[in-house]
């Protein structure tokens, strides 16, 4: 039970809570990759690796259901070499996920931003504080090495990645 808007890439579906997300912010380089349980509400794995083994774990994930990726976007402005590079694995990976039959959500940051925080112009330090707050504040959503939260240990564009889930989550109203 899905639609697919072929124009956005988005999938709204009423799968069950138990769908696992695979979140993925696109580098150039190097890629912030996240599988999320939406249900239980826990960050299963997060990991900033080469986009070539981002795209081996893409080829070879048996137990993420849906992809949300974000996609870039254009402001009209100059871009560097690296956006075409980003760009370029963003569609590799898409394609590869696409392989596997399963669907995917595609997100530009400025959605995430406004969902999250009502503003276009949230900076990333504003997102992590956020999603720290809606997995109850700093104490219990990070907590500490000899007691982790579910937030413990996510540094970096792990924390956009993880803004794509939590976005996609509420957009299906989970």
């Amino acid at each position: 039970c899905e639609s697919f808007d072929a124009r956005s890439g988005h999938v709204r579906t009423t799968w069950s809570m138990t769908t696992v997300l695979l979140l993925i912010d696109p580098g150039s380089a190097l890629s912030a990759l996240v599988s999320y349980d939406p249900a239980r509400r826990v960050v299963l794995e997060k990991a900033k690796i080469p986009n070539d083994d981002v795209f081996e774990c893409i080829k070879n994930n048996t137990t993420c259901g849906h992809l949300v990726i974000e996609m870039a976007e254009s402001f009209g402005a100059k871009v560097w070499s690296q956006v075409f590079e980003t760009v370029w694995w963003t569609g590799r990976f898409t394609e590869a996920w696409v392989r596997t039959g399963r669907p995917f959500s595609r997100m530009v940051r400025r959605e995430v931003k406004m969902a999250l925080t009502g503003s276009a112009r949230a900076k990333d330090g504003q997102i992590r504080n956020t999603l720290i707050d809606r997995f109850g504040g700093k104490e219990k959503a990070l907590g500490k090495r000899s007691n982790p939260g579910p937030l413990f240990g996510i540094t970096a564009d792990c924390w956009q990645a993880l803004a794509l889930g939590v976005t996609y989550s509420d957009q299906q109203g989970w």
